[in-house]
Protein backbone atom coordinates (compact mmCIF):
# COMPACT_ATOMS: atom_id res chain seq x y z
CA UNK A 1 0.00 0.00 0.00
CA UNK A 2 1.15 3.53 -0.75
CA UNK A 3 2.25 5.32 2.51
CA UNK A 4 2.69 9.17 3.20
CA UNK A 5 3.14 11.74 5.81
CA UNK A 6 1.74 14.64 6.55
CA UNK A 7 1.93 16.74 9.44
CA UNK A 8 -2.00 17.83 11.15
CA UNK A 9 -3.36 19.54 14.06
CA UNK A 10 0.60 20.44 15.22
CA UNK A 11 0.93 15.89 14.81
CA UNK A 12 2.70 13.80 12.38
CA UNK A 13 0.36 11.54 10.67
CA UNK A 14 0.98 8.20 8.55
CA UNK A 15 -1.94 8.32 5.82
CA UNK A 16 -2.66 6.52 2.60
CA UNK A 17 -4.64 8.18 -0.27
CA UNK A 18 -7.86 8.26 -0.63
CA UNK A 19 -10.51 8.90 -3.20
CA UNK A 20 -11.93 11.99 -4.25
CA UNK A 21 -15.58 12.46 -3.63
CA UNK A 22 -17.58 12.65 -6.52
CA UNK A 23 -17.32 15.32 -8.93
CA UNK A 24 -14.50 16.67 -6.90
CA UNK A 25 -10.81 17.23 -8.46
CA UNK A 26 -9.34 17.54 -5.11
CA UNK A 27 -7.27 14.24 -3.61
CA UNK A 28 -7.76 13.28 -0.14
CA UNK A 29 -5.87 11.29 2.75
CA UNK A 30 -6.57 9.18 5.11
CA UNK A 31 -5.00 9.72 8.11
CA UNK A 32 -3.68 6.45 10.22
CA UNK A 33 -6.48 6.80 12.76
CA UNK A 34 -9.19 6.91 10.38
CA UNK A 35 -10.03 10.29 9.61
CA UNK A 36 -9.89 11.57 5.85
CA UNK A 37 -8.75 15.00 4.69
CA UNK A 38 -8.24 17.24 1.76
CA UNK A 39 -4.93 17.18 0.61
CA UNK A 40 -4.96 21.20 1.42
CA UNK A 41 -5.58 20.85 4.92
CA UNK A 42 -2.05 18.70 5.59
CA UNK A 43 1.20 19.97 5.14
CA UNK A 44 2.89 17.24 3.75
CA UNK A 45 6.04 15.83 4.61
CA UNK A 46 8.73 13.86 2.59
CA UNK A 47 7.21 10.14 2.73
CA UNK A 48 9.54 8.45 4.52
CA UNK A 49 12.86 9.83 6.82
CA UNK A 50 15.09 10.26 4.55
CA UNK A 51 19.07 8.76 5.70
CA UNK A 52 21.78 9.21 2.86
CA UNK A 53 20.53 11.00 -0.30
CA UNK A 54 22.47 9.87 -3.66
CA UNK A 55 22.16 12.09 -6.44
CA UNK A 56 23.06 10.99 -9.68
CA UNK A 57 24.50 13.82 -12.32
CA UNK A 58 23.41 13.52 -16.03
CA UNK A 59 21.73 9.78 -16.30
CA UNK A 60 20.40 10.13 -18.90
CA UNK A 61 21.74 10.63 -22.11
CA UNK A 62 19.86 12.87 -23.70
CA UNK A 63 19.86 15.03 -20.65
CA UNK A 64 23.67 14.75 -20.81
CA UNK A 65 23.88 15.52 -24.52
CA UNK A 66 21.40 18.47 -23.82
CA UNK A 67 24.30 19.98 -21.35
CA UNK A 68 27.23 19.19 -23.36
CA UNK A 69 25.72 21.22 -26.12
CA UNK A 70 25.66 24.01 -23.93
CA UNK A 71 29.37 23.93 -22.62
CA UNK A 72 32.81 23.77 -24.07
CA UNK A 73 33.27 20.13 -23.59
CA UNK A 74 33.45 17.97 -26.42
CA UNK A 75 30.19 15.91 -26.73
CA UNK A 76 31.54 11.77 -27.34
CA UNK A 77 34.10 12.08 -25.06
CA UNK A 78 31.40 13.65 -22.61
CA UNK A 79 29.24 10.75 -22.97
CA UNK A 80 32.15 8.33 -22.74
CA UNK A 81 32.85 9.45 -19.65
CA UNK A 82 29.55 9.66 -18.28
CA UNK A 83 29.13 5.87 -19.45
CA UNK A 84 32.62 4.83 -17.32
CA UNK A 85 31.41 5.77 -14.17
CA UNK A 86 28.07 7.01 -12.39
CA UNK A 87 28.32 11.09 -11.23
CA UNK A 88 27.07 10.77 -7.72
CA UNK A 89 26.75 13.69 -5.01
CA UNK A 90 25.37 13.81 -1.86
CA UNK A 91 22.46 16.31 -0.78
CA UNK A 92 21.84 17.46 2.69
CA UNK A 93 17.91 16.77 4.93
CA UNK A 94 17.82 20.52 4.88
CA UNK A 95 17.05 20.40 0.92
CA UNK A 96 13.55 18.38 1.03
CA UNK A 97 10.23 19.85 1.03
CA UNK A 98 7.17 17.17 1.03
CA UNK A 99 4.29 17.52 -1.48
CA UNK A 100 2.75 21.07 -2.17
CA UNK A 101 5.29 22.78 -0.76
CA UNK A 102 7.65 25.49 -1.77
CA UNK A 103 10.90 26.25 -3.09
CA UNK A 104 12.28 29.91 -3.70
CA UNK A 105 14.24 31.30 -6.49
CA UNK A 106 17.43 32.92 -5.91
CA UNK A 107 17.43 36.30 -7.01
CA UNK A 108 20.48 35.92 -8.85
CA UNK A 109 19.49 32.68 -10.53
CA UNK A 110 19.70 33.29 -14.56
CA UNK A 111 18.71 29.87 -15.26
CA UNK A 112 16.59 27.52 -12.65
CA UNK A 113 14.69 24.44 -13.93
CA UNK A 114 13.32 21.59 -12.71
CA UNK A 115 14.43 17.78 -12.57
CA UNK A 116 11.55 15.01 -12.80
CA UNK A 117 13.29 11.86 -11.39
CA UNK A 118 12.50 8.21 -9.66
CA UNK A 119 13.70 8.22 -6.37
CA UNK A 120 14.59 4.79 -5.12
CA UNK A 121 14.54 3.96 -1.37
CA UNK A 122 16.47 1.56 0.32
CA UNK A 123 14.88 -1.24 2.84
CA UNK A 124 17.62 -3.50 3.56
CA UNK A 125 21.18 -3.02 4.84
CA UNK A 126 23.87 -4.27 2.12
CA UNK A 127 27.40 -3.96 1.16
CA UNK A 128 29.33 -5.02 -2.17
CA UNK A 129 25.51 -5.81 -3.32
CA UNK A 130 25.80 -7.80 -6.56
CA UNK A 131 23.85 -6.20 -9.40
CA UNK A 132 22.07 -9.41 -10.15
CA UNK A 133 20.29 -9.21 -5.99
CA UNK A 134 20.16 -5.48 -5.97
CA UNK A 135 16.19 -4.74 -6.38
CA UNK A 136 15.78 -7.07 -3.44
CA UNK A 137 17.66 -4.36 -1.28
CA UNK A 138 14.40 -1.62 -2.56
CA UNK A 139 11.73 -0.87 -0.35
CA UNK A 140 9.96 1.31 -2.93
CA UNK A 141 10.16 3.99 -5.06
CA UNK A 142 8.76 7.98 -4.79
CA UNK A 143 9.01 10.93 -7.33
CA UNK A 144 11.38 13.51 -6.80
CA UNK A 145 12.06 17.07 -8.52
CA UNK A 146 15.34 18.26 -8.20
CA UNK A 147 15.95 21.58 -9.33
CA UNK A 148 18.95 23.48 -10.83
CA UNK A 149 20.70 26.65 -11.28
CA UNK A 150 22.74 26.50 -14.03
CA UNK A 151 24.46 30.08 -14.04
CA UNK A 152 25.64 28.90 -10.24
CA UNK A 153 27.58 24.88 -11.97
CA UNK A 154 31.26 25.48 -13.20
CA UNK A 155 31.11 23.68 -15.25
CA UNK A 156 27.67 22.27 -16.32
CA UNK A 157 28.22 18.69 -15.69
CA UNK A 158 29.81 19.19 -11.89
CA UNK A 159 27.23 20.32 -8.84
CA UNK A 160 28.08 22.47 -6.26
CA UNK A 161 26.87 22.80 -2.97
CA UNK A 162 24.85 26.16 -3.58
CA UNK A 163 23.00 24.33 -5.87
CA UNK A 164 21.54 21.04 -5.08
CA UNK A 165 21.83 21.98 -1.02
CA UNK A 166 20.09 24.74 -0.86
CA UNK A 167 16.99 24.67 1.62
CA UNK A 168 13.99 23.11 0.04
CA UNK A 169 15.44 22.97 -2.66
CA UNK A 170 14.17 19.32 -3.37
CA UNK A 171 10.80 18.25 -3.42
CA UNK A 172 10.00 14.42 -2.54
CA UNK A 173 6.62 12.44 -2.39
CA UNK A 174 3.90 12.13 -2.03
CA UNK A 175 4.19 8.54 -1.77
CA UNK A 176 6.25 5.63 -0.81
CA UNK A 177 4.73 3.24 -3.33
CA UNK A 178 6.40 -0.76 -2.50
CA UNK A 179 8.02 -2.21 -5.20
CA UNK A 180 5.78 -4.68 -5.73
CA UNK A 181 3.52 -2.17 -7.39
CA UNK A 182 6.19 -1.22 -9.37
CA UNK A 183 7.17 -4.25 -11.49
CA UNK A 184 9.85 -2.73 -13.92
CA UNK A 185 10.97 -0.11 -11.99
CA UNK A 186 13.24 0.91 -15.45
CA UNK A 187 10.40 1.34 -17.97
CA UNK A 188 8.21 4.04 -16.35
CA UNK A 189 7.52 7.25 -18.40
CA UNK A 190 8.13 10.82 -16.55
CA UNK A 191 6.55 13.57 -17.19
CA UNK A 192 7.21 17.53 -16.04
CA UNK A 193 3.93 20.19 -16.35
CA UNK A 194 4.60 23.83 -15.80
CA UNK A 195 1.20 25.60 -15.47
CA UNK A 196 -0.51 22.66 -17.37
CA UNK A 197 1.77 22.68 -20.04
CA UNK A 198 4.08 19.85 -20.71
CA UNK A 199 7.72 20.94 -21.02
CA UNK A 200 9.71 17.38 -20.06
CA UNK A 201 8.88 13.86 -20.90
CA UNK A 202 11.21 10.99 -21.34
CA UNK A 203 11.35 7.28 -19.79
CA UNK A 204 13.61 5.16 -17.10
CA UNK A 205 14.46 3.25 -19.91
CA UNK A 206 17.03 5.40 -20.97
CA UNK A 207 18.83 5.99 -17.83
CA UNK A 208 22.41 5.22 -18.41
CA UNK A 209 23.24 3.49 -15.09
CA UNK A 210 20.36 1.64 -14.20
CA UNK A 211 19.04 0.74 -10.51
CA UNK A 212 20.83 -2.46 -10.88
CA UNK A 213 23.85 -0.94 -11.08
CA UNK A 214 23.73 1.87 -9.53
CA UNK A 215 22.99 0.04 -5.93
CA UNK A 216 25.56 -2.39 -6.61
CA UNK A 217 28.08 0.89 -7.58
CA UNK A 218 27.30 2.83 -4.11
CA UNK A 219 27.53 -0.32 -2.32
CA UNK A 220 30.86 -0.97 -3.08
CA UNK A 221 32.00 2.24 -1.72
CA UNK A 222 29.43 2.34 1.83
CA UNK A 223 27.27 0.18 3.48
CA UNK A 224 23.41 1.22 2.21
CA UNK A 225 21.04 0.83 4.80
CA UNK A 226 17.38 1.37 5.27
CA UNK A 227 15.99 4.93 4.23
CA UNK A 228 19.08 5.49 2.05
CA UNK A 229 17.21 7.14 -1.37
CA UNK A 230 19.06 7.28 -4.76
CA UNK A 231 17.75 10.27 -6.86
CA UNK A 232 18.42 8.91 -10.27
CA UNK A 233 18.28 11.55 -12.64
CA UNK A 234 16.36 13.43 -15.31
CA UNK A 235 15.72 13.35 -19.21
CA UNK A 236 15.74 16.12 -21.34
CA UNK A 237 13.56 19.61 -21.06
CA UNK A 238 15.32 22.14 -18.96
CA UNK A 239 12.75 24.78 -19.06
CA UNK A 240 13.26 27.86 -16.74
CA UNK A 241 10.72 28.73 -14.16
CA UNK A 242 9.73 31.74 -12.44
CA UNK A 243 8.30 32.10 -9.23
CA UNK A 244 4.33 31.89 -8.69
CA UNK A 245 4.60 28.79 -11.15
CA UNK A 246 3.58 25.72 -10.39
CA UNK A 247 5.66 22.52 -11.11
CA UNK A 248 3.93 18.93 -11.54
CA UNK A 249 6.25 15.60 -11.80
CA UNK A 250 5.19 12.63 -12.49
CA UNK A 251 6.34 8.71 -12.71
CA UNK A 252 4.15 6.50 -14.29
CA UNK A 253 2.98 4.40 -11.29
CA UNK A 254 4.60 5.84 -8.85
CA UNK A 255 2.67 9.31 -8.14
CA UNK A 256 2.19 13.05 -9.15
CA UNK A 257 4.68 15.83 -7.27
CA UNK A 258 3.49 19.14 -6.97
CA UNK A 259 5.83 22.50 -5.88
CA UNK A 260 5.64 26.07 -6.43
CA UNK A 261 7.88 28.23 -6.80
CA UNK A 262 8.32 31.40 -4.77
CA UNK A 263 10.51 34.71 -4.51
CA UNK A 264 13.61 34.37 -2.75
CA UNK A 265 12.83 37.04 -0.15
CA UNK A 266 9.06 35.58 0.65
CA UNK A 267 8.83 34.80 4.12
CA UNK A 268 7.10 31.44 2.92
CA UNK A 269 7.01 28.39 5.19
CA UNK A 270 8.78 26.14 2.03
CA UNK A 271 7.11 22.81 3.69
CA UNK A 272 3.27 23.79 1.99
Amino acid sequence: MRQGRVVHGGAVHGCTPWPAQDGASEERVRLADGRVLGAHEVQWLAPFEPRTIFTLALNYADHASELAAKSSADQASFLTAQKAEPIVFLKAANAIVGHRGFTRRPQDADFMHYECELAVVIGREGRRIPREQALDHVLGYTVANDYAIRNFLEPYYRPNLRVKNRDAATALGPWLVPKALVPDPMALRLTTHVDGQLVQEGTTADMIHDIPSLIAYLSDIMTLSPGDVILTGTPKGSVDVRPGQEVVCEVESVGRLVNTLVEDWEPADLRG
